[in-house]
C-alpha cells in the first residue's frame, strides 16, 4: 500500500521559512512525478509546485515563485518543499502528491500557518 506522509508544518511569522517534507512508502520515488498542493481556508485546492520524474520539470504557481523550492532526493523516497518569506496568504493545509501513469496519491497534509 502506498503512503503518503507530510511533515514540517507550523506556526510561523510573516517573513519566515519552513521545510516540508513528504516521504513515500510502497512505491519508488524515482518513477512519480510529484507536486505540493495546498488549500487555505475557505478556498479551493490549489496547485504550489511540482517536478516530473526527470527533475527536469519544475513548475511554480506564480504567488510562490523567488520564495518556494520543490526539491526530491530519490534515495529517501522524500520531497521537499523548502518555503521562505512566508506571508499571511500562505496560511492553508499543504498536500504531497504522487503521480505515475493510472497511479495518484495524496497524503493527509499539514497545516502551515503564518500569522504576528
Amino acid at each position: 500500500q502506498v503512503q503518503l506522509v507530510e511533515s514540517g508544518g507550523g506556526l510561523v511569522q510573516p517573513g519566515g521559512s519552513l521545510r516540508l517534507s513528504c516521504v513515500i512508502s510502497g512505491a519508488d520515488l524515482y518513477y512519480y512525478s510529484v507536486g505540493w498542493f495546498r488549500r487555505a481556508p475557505g478556498k479551493e485546492r490549489e496547485g504550489v509546485s511540482c517536478t516530473s520524474n526527470s527533475d527536469d520539470g519544475t513548475v511554480y504557481a506564480d504567488s510562490v515563485k523567488g520564495r518556494f523550492t520543490i526539491s526530491r532526493d530519490n534515495d529517501k523516497n522524500t520531497v521537499y518543499l523548502q518555503m521562505n518569506d512566508l506571508q499571511l496568504e500562505d496560511t492553508a493545509v499543504y498536500f504531497c502528491n504522487a503521480d505515475h501513469l493510472f497511479y495518484n496519491y495524496w497524503g493527509q497534509g499539514t497545516q502551515v500557518t503564518v500569522s504576528s
